[in-house]
């Protein structure tokens, strides 16, 4: 009787002591799955103010769409864009004959009922995703920044600014450089007078688009390496080594962004791209510096 009872009570206890575990387990599942939806509805609110912000920079686009579509748009097929007047005083400085920029033999056309009215969307929302893209990033940091550590916060300091002024920078550099470059060689291209260039505006608008947000993107470089270095993805070492490789990748970038067969306008993008390795290779060194002396403070206390 003795025996069963105490048995009965290990048994009970036991049976206790699992549902006291299950609804400890369940009670974890159910703050993950809470902190998982928390995750989301923060996510969901980043996502709306940025759709907001490019709304913004959108219907700001479109109220000053005169000056968007002839200054900007229209800007590289004007012989009196900058980038032209420059290489003619360049080609006048020292003398070089065809430096100078003096036709541009292609005529812009729409083939579509609905073409003038999308191009004046799409190009709102590109110059939008232009302007807008420094506080898009400011979104993300404001997401990731709560699961970092103290220490990644403090290295990471800056990052908005730096990636901003990165992406301005190739944005400019698309624009004023490889865009004129480009459309400049493609429109003087002639395989027979009988064919008559008649460029088609969606044609037109994508071909600036992708060569300036491509080069604002490329130019990002060194913020990749330094959070590849930081997660101890990349090294120097490795950057250095890989120095031949690198320089094929970039031509096919290069290559793959402007689309032309003008060497002088791959070496020209191919150029920055160059810097911006040795560049990143600085970065990576930097981070890996850093890391050992935090290493080394670390073993010393």
């Amino acid at each position: 009787m003795v025996f069963l009872f105490l048995s009965g009570n290990n048994f009970t206890m036991s049976n206790s002591n699992n549902l006291i575990r299950a609804i400890k387990e369940k009670g974890k599942n159910i703050e993950a799955e809470m902190s998982f939806f928390d995750h989301l509805e923060v996510l969901r609110w980043h996502i709306i103010r940025s759709v907001i912000a490019i709304a913004v920079f959108a219907i700001l686009s479109f109220t000053f769409y005169d000056f968007v579509f002839n200054q900007i748009i229209m800007g590289p097929k004007n012989l009196d864009f900058w980038t032209y007047r420059m290489m003619c005083k360049v080609g006048d400085l020292l003398n070089l004959e065809g430096f100078c920029v003096e036709r541009i033999p292609f005529n812009i056309i729409n083939t579509e009922l609905a073409g003038q009215f999308m191009l004046q969307i799409n190009s709102c929302l590109l110059m939008a995703i232009a302007l807008g893209f420094p506080y898009l990033l400011f979104e993300i940091w404001l997401f990731v920044k709560p699961a970092l550590t103290d220490i990644e916060r403090k290295s990471a300091q800056g990052f908005v600014l730096y990636a901003s002024l990165l992406f301005i920078l190739g944005a400019l550099f698309g624009y004023y450089i490889v865009v004129p470059l480009s459309v400049n060689f493609l429109a003087n291209v002639s395989l027979s007078e009988e064919i008559t260039n008649q460029i088609t505006i969606d044609s037109y608008l994508s071909t600036i688009a992708t060569l300036t947000l491509g080069c604002g993107v490329v130019f990002l470089l060194p913020i990749l390496v330094f959070i590849l270095s930081k997660l101890g993805l990349m090294t120097p070492e490795f950057m250095r080594a890989s120095r031949r490789y690198a320089t094929v990748i970039i031509l096919i970038i290069a290559a793959i962004i402007t689309p032309t067969a003008d060497v002088i306008t791959l070496l020209t993008v191919s150029a920055p791209m160059f810097l911006l390795y040795e560049l990143s290779i600085m970065v990576s060194a930097n981070v890996k510096k850093r890391r050992l002396e935090a290493e080394k403070e670390f073993y010393n206390k």
